[in-house]
């Protein structure tokens, strides 16, 4: 049973407005489906500095419709969805007590680079749990960011094994701490989002390959273009709430959009020859594993879902089909043409 709701507002910063942000289609493209189906499996963004990644990755949170949550609860629990349930709301739920909701914006946790393993997952109190019998958890950054979104900027600088407990808590949506025979498991369920610079280096590739999406993004080049991004961003610095009204009702257009795509994601069909096919494309491709398959999959049907349609095309399959890949090739220095036009040269050969 469940209470009213109570709306928690805080007053915060004003947030540059998703839909104001100009190119870097790919990039928004990603974060969408993402939004639309976390099982994706985050995205990560390779480009130059100053190309927008972190101002459009706090946009598409900003974006998004605030969630009800446990009051007080340090999990983000729902409380109708045992998948999103940190084990005390679990227990309140089956035992019929009543619980107080809150309005909560959708969580945007920025991960610092210097951040240990215990500031992730979280730490147990050894000596609480001895002496009372009482399994104290802190929370760590995992728990925070269930049911929202998990940013680490320059995430191939980060410890390849924090990587590693990142991706496996986004692929599983639980996070398990361990400690002198005590386990604590939680829900971590989130959007994993990872930035970076290629030439301060690559991850390896069995890290990268564990992303489901993969967005490069380019400085701008034209002129015109540059000065419309310079602009729209001098405009919003020197007054916030007239950019925001501005783009109040595109915003909320999108974010209907999105909401809509969600619900109908559970409807929208994939046809056996296309499924085919897009297996066909990762074996040509020489992809390891099946986690391409999958990826493709789930983008393309989430793409028909952000375009209103209950069934997967082929021009679906084609607009997500890089994203997906081409950081899932093996790399030959030998071989000069691009991960991507490689893709699509295949992507030609298979379905056309």
């Amino acid at each position: 049973m469940v209470t009213n709701t109570v709306n928690t507002k805080k007053i915060e910063r004003p947030v540059f407005p998703f839909t104001a942000i100009i190119g870097q289609e790919e990039m928004k493209l990603a974060l969408i489906l993402n939004v639309i189906d976390p099982r994706i499996g985050g995205v990560m963004i390779m480009g130059d500095r100053g190309t927008g990644k972190s101002t459009t990755i706090r946009a598409v949170a900003d974006l998004l419709p605030e969630i009800d949550v446990v009051s007080k609860d340090s999990f983000n629990s729902s409380a109708t969805d045992f998948e999103l349930m940190g084990e005390e709301v679990k227990t309140a739920v089956l035992n019929g007590q009543t619980l107080e909701l809150a309005k909560k914006k959708v969580p945007m946790i920025d991960l610092p680079l210097g951040a240990t393993e215990d500031r992730v997952c979280g730490t147990i109190d050894i000596e609480k749990a001895l002496t009372e019998g009482i399994k104290a958890f802190e929370p760590g950054l995992l728990a925070k960011a269930n049911r929202g979104i998990l940013y680490v900027d320059e995430v191939n600088l980060l410890d390849d094994h924090l990587v590693d407990i990142l991706l496996d808590s986004a692929a599983s949506g639980w996070n398990t701490v361990e400690r002198e025979g005590i386990s604590i498991k939680h829900p971590a369920r989130f959007v994993l989002v990872g930035s970076g610079n290629p030439e301060e280096g690559e991850l390896r590739p069995q890290l990268l390959d564990r992303f489901g999406m993969h967005a490069e993004i380019r400085t701008v080049r034209d002129p015109e273009l540059r000065v419309q991004v310079v602009e729209q961003r001098s405009n919003f610095d020197q007054d916030p709430e007239a950019c925001l009204a501005e783009n109040r009702e595109k915003q909320q257009d999108l974010m209907d959009k999105i909401v809509a795509a969600q619900e109908r994601l559970k409807d929208v069909s994939l046809d056996y020859s296309l499924r085919i096919k897009i297996s066909q494309v990762c074996g040509s491709l020489d992809v390891d594993g099946l986690r391409g398959d999958i990826v493709i999959n789930r983008a393309a049907k989430a793409y028909a879902a952000y375009n209103s349609r209950t069934e997967v095309t082929v021009d679906d399959i084609e607009t997500i089909v890089v994203l997906c890949l081409r950081h899932r090739l093996r790399k030959d220095p030998l071989e000069s043409i691009d991960s991507g036009d490689k893709v699509r040269e295949v992507f030609e050969e298979v379905f056309k």
